[in-house]
């Protein structure tokens, strides 16, 4: 089985740790307390990467770690490859600051 670690309750993304992640294949989808949930990934994932581990909405933030990492620029759906393709990320990002910051 390939898998993939969810690592906060409130991260709506996992990473994959296998190689060979292609559309349609089923992950495990692992979290720290244990819960298993095996998702069918929409597209190939490299290996690092991240998937939704549930259906994510354009404009919606992007957890992982438990911690607000982007926002989603368009629909996502389970199981979808999330990346630069369809995350602004909010990181190191000086033009979202408020003026005179």
């Amino acid at each position: 089985m390939k898998l993939a670690l969810k690592v906060n309750d409130r991260d709506n993304v996992a990473t994959i740790f296998a190689q060979g992640i292609e559309s349609g294949t089923i992950v495990e989808v692992r979290d720290q307390k244990g819960n298993v949930e095996c998702v069918a990934v929409g597209e190939a994932v490299p290996y690092g990467h991240k998937i939704a581990v549930r259906a994510i909405r354009a404009g919606e933030r992007i957890l992982k770690y438990g911690e607000e990492i982007g926002v989603a620029t368009k629909d996502i759906n389970k199981g979808g490859y999330v990346h630069v393709h369809n995350l602004d990320s909010m990181r190191g990002r000086g033009d979202l600051r408020g003026e005179g910051e």
